[in-house]
């Protein structure tokens, strides 16, 4: 992850957008440096980046929320303000990169070489004078002479402060006129490292303490004293008084042979400038820590919405793990249900058939059996009949005497020989009559295994149909109560993190407004403070202006002194001698008189300056006060309005959240009743198809049955009648 050019200061004025929504969204790309460049050429511009004067919190919405900023200054060229929002393009997929700048025209366009040396070395000759201005102010602190009066040390003080104020202009313009950014430091913008301001710091206290050390005397003379490598400026009076010499001792002399020795780096900054910046930095510290306390809020923020959404991931994909080995269990619980009543049908149409066999062979023998007994009954009826045919036909031949003897034998020959052959054809006939009823009875014991079989097979088909639709029966409801449990799963996820959403936007809200309420107080104490500075510094600047007052009314009196002396000589060379004493006595009155004048003008003056200063800064400061109260509402109401904005959207994506869920759970059940419709209809047609498959193949077996039974010779066979219900 990229991170912004200028993310050191702790402030998010230089942020870009996706910078700021990084904290929320995720990921974010190098080309955020694009916008930084953007923005600080803004700030060289215009001496501070936009945004500035407001708030830390505020500034992050406005960033994120508002469009690209732009110049506000027309004296800019066009070059240059294409350049600045090409680099603040608000997406960053149409923002450059660096290669594409680097081919701009504002970059390639022709510019003095020396330029920039130039401006370096104008401002290192301001900041010399600066520094020289500081350092008499000090020297007149250390070596105060006593010759110098009260009104001559004012004059000095107010030269060297016109002085410094027309150096610190000369600053301004040129970092005004050459895009140089802003030398004061105000929230979140410290323009040079700490390092080499401590550094500055350490040389300069080095050279206060070489000055406060071992004192020695000089020649009076000498208007430049040099000691090592220090350089110590006379007064510009010189009148010879000796002076103490500042003599380092080791440690210091060591100290700052250190750091002049470090490459001699010459800073275009004036030591009182580091010197504020050091301590305006350290005094910083803790708005840069609630920054970097709120940007930590954030991600840790980020953090837990995304720990909960692996967790609420990780809860749904065991719930549908769950699920699936429960679905796959019923379909291996089912298939090995179904397996073992394929066996036991398997098993049950074996045992029919050994019964029916069985029973089969049962059936032939007891035919056989009985027939074997009806044949035996039958042969003996024969030879009974035989008997008594033969006893009648010997009595009957007995009776006859008329018949010779040998006819008689051939005659109850033959009639033995037609009975004989009669009960011969007889036997035949039965045996015939019962092998045609046998085989006839064996196939109609047949046909009844046959419909038995075919029962079995109906049962047995009913029985696997029934099982497999309560099987799916069971799967179905199975499904439904799944989809309801993975429905109220979906819902209390979504509802547990939008719940930790807001909870987090109000705490972050909260926070805010806790920061902002801070800022508030800060910019307060700050105003008070200057307040009390002022309030402090009016005695003083009262005491300046009634010394530059008494200085009109000395000179306005030295001018009546002088107009008053000429008039005199004048007034005495036409008068008269002996009205020279009336002469004089009426100027000494009237110039007496003027004084006077004078004089009440002057504490008039002085009465009306202190009241009018006193004044005028009450309504100053009381117009300061509330300037900055309207400024800090007018904040406030902006950060609640970008605050009820964020938690309406964040409210609308909810609803949405909510919409699309109950959108995907209804069709996904939609899409679940129709499978499950599918699949009953599929199963239906599959028992439909089955059971008339059944019966055709059923039918064609007995009609086939009969059909050899005919051919056989059998006629129709008395048959069952198979049932024709629908076993559906």
């Amino acid at each position: 992850m990229a991170s912004p050019a200028n993310s050191f200061v702790g402030t998010p004025y230089w942020m870009a957008p996706e910078v700021i929504l990084a904290m929320d969204e995720g990921q974010y790309d190098g080309k955020v440096d694009i916008w930084s460049l953007g923005i600080t050429c803004i700030e060289l511009a215009e001496r501070k980046p936009p945004l500035f004067n407001m708030n830390a919190m505020s500034a992050l919405y406005h960033i994120a929320q508002n469009d690209s900023p732009t110049l506000q200054s027309n004296e800019w060229t066009d070059s240059f303000r294409i350049f600045v929002d090409y680099c603040l393009q608000k997406i960053p997929q149409e923002r450059p990169t660096s290669a594409e700048l680097l081919r701009h025209d504002f970059v390639r366009r022709d510019r003095p070489l020396r330029v920039l040396i130039d401006l370096i070395q104008r401002t290192k000759d301001a900041v010399r004078e600066l520094d020289n201005l500081q350092y008499r102010k000090m020297k007149k602190i250390l070596f105060q002479e006593t010759r110098n009066g009260p009104l001559h040390e004012s004059q000095e003080d107010e030269e060297d402060s016109e002085h410094g104020i027309s150096l610190s202009r000369e600053m301004d313009s040129l970092g005004s006129n050459h895009s140089i950014p802003s030398m004061s430091v105000s929230t979140g913008s410290q323009s040079s490292s700490v390092n080499s301001m401590q550094e500055v710091m350490d040389e300069s206290s080095s050279e206060l303490v070489m000055m406060h050390d071992d004192e020695s005397t000089v020649n009076s003379s000498s208007s430049v004293v040099h000691k090592k490598d220090h350089v110590f400026i006379r007064d510009e009076a010189g009148h010879g008084d000796p002076r103490p010499e500042p003599r380092p001792t080791q440690s210091v002399q060591s100290q700052a042979l250190h750091y002049r020795n470090r490459e001699r780096f010459a800073t275009i900054k004036s030591a009182s400038l580091v010197t504020r910046q050091i301590h305006e930095h350290e005094q910083e510290n803790e708005l840069r820590e609630q920054m970097s306390g709120y940007k930590r809020m954030r991600r840790q923020h980020q953090k837990q919405l995304i720990a909960l959404e692996n967790k609420l991931k990780a809860e749904m994909d065991e719930h549908r793990l769950k699920l699936q080995k429960e679905v796959e269990t019923h379909a291996n619980n089912s298939s090995i249900e179904l397996e073992k009543l394929a066996k036991k049908q398997v098993a049950i149409i074996e045992k029919e058939a050994k019964v029916a066999a069985a029973d089969e062979k049962k059936f032939q023998q007891q035919i056989l059996a009985q027939q074997k007994k009806d044949l035996t009954t039958f042969l003996e009826s024969q030879k009974k009949q035989y008997k008594i045919c033969k006893e009648k036909i010997k009595e009957e031949m007995n009776e006859d005497h008329s018949t010779p003897k040998k006819e008689k034998q051939e005659r109850i020959s033959k009639h033995k020989e037609n009975l004989q052959h009669t009960q011969a054809e007889e036997e035949a006939h039965l045996l015939t009559q019962q092998r045609l009823y046998y085989d006839k009875n064996c196939r109609f014991f047949k046909r009844k295994i046959m419909i038995k079989r075919h029962e079995v097979e109906q049962q047995n088909i009913r029985e696997e149909l029934n099982k497999k639709r309560t099987q799916k029966e069971m799967e179905h409801a199975m499904l439904i109560r799944h989809d309801e449990s993975t429905r109220e799963l979906e819902y209390r996820q979504l509802h547990t993190l939008q719940k930790l959403r807001m909870d987090l936007i109000r705490l972050q809200h909260q926070t805010e407004l806790e920061n902002q309420l801070e800022y508030n107080k800060r910019r307060e104490r700050e105003l008070h403070r200057k307040h009390v500075m002022e309030l402090r510094q009016q005695p003083k600047n009262l005491k300046a202006m009634e010394m530059q007052i008494k200085k009109q009314f000395q000179d306005t009196c030295k001018v009546q002194t002088k107009q008053y002396k000429a008039l005199k000589n004048h007034q005495l060379e036409v008068t008269p001698k002996n009205e020279h004493k009336t002469i004089l006595k009426t100027l000494k009155d009237e110039q007496t008189r003027k004084l006077a004048i004078l004089a009440e003008q002057y504490e008039q003056s002085i009465n009306e300056m202190m009241a009018s200063q006193a004044l005028r800064l009450d309504e100053a400061q009381e117009a300061e006060c509330q300037a900055l109260r309207l400024q800090l509402q007018q904040e406030m109401e902006l950060l609640n309005a970008y605050q009820s904005k964020i938690k309406m959207q964040t409210e609308a994506q909810h609803e949405r959240e909510l919409q699309k869920l109950e959108q995907r759970v209804s069709l996904r059940r939609a899409h679940l009743e129709q499978k499950i419709e599918e699949e009953l209809a599929a199963l239906q047609k599959e028992r439909s198809e089955r059971i008339k498959y059944l019966l055709e193949r059923q039918e064609r077996e007995i009609e086939t049955f009969d059909m050899e039974s005919l051919r056989m010779g059998f006629g129709n066979l008395v048959t069952l009648d198979f049932p024709k219900e629908d076993y559906r």
